[in-house]
């Protein structure tokens, strides 16, 4: 347990892939209006649709941020069509430790902001209305 709250630590500490792409094939960001997260993505995407960049921008606690960073090594080098089948359990799976209900917002989103960038809000709501 402590081992995955330091993993946790060390990407809210440093993130991977800060800042913002430009020009940018999806640019998308949603926030946490309950507690303030804000999450900004960008990401390149090739002629095949696979995911070649990806750039993250944004404030919130350190679960919000790790995930997006964690999520971002994830993503780069997949499909379009692959990242559709990424789950809310995946994302808990990376944080790797229990979180209370105020935190599982927090971590979920940078999926969010992924899932409504690259398909639509009706496929995150799906995601979301899972196994609640």
């Amino acid at each position: 347990m402590d081992m995955y709250r330091e993993i946790i630590l060390d990407h809210a500490r440093t993130p991977h892939h800060p800042g913002v792409l430009n020009p940018a094939d999806f640019d998308h960001e949603e926030h946490n209006p309950l507690c303030g997260d804000r999450l900004h993505l960008t990401l390149k995407v090739d002629e095949n649709r696979v995911i070649t960049d990806v750039a993250w921008d944004g404030e919130g606690c350190a679960i919000s941020q790790a995930t997006a960073s964690m999520l971002g090594d994830e993503i780069v080098g997949k499909s379009l069509d692959e990242i559709t089948q990424i789950t809310k359990d995946d994302i808990f799976e990376m944080v790797g430790i229990p979180l209370t209900i105020n935190r599982v917002k927090c971590a979920l989103l940078s999926l969010k902001t992924l899932i409504i960038a690259t398909q639509s809000v009706a496929d995150w709501q799906k995601i979301e209305d899972k196994d609640e």
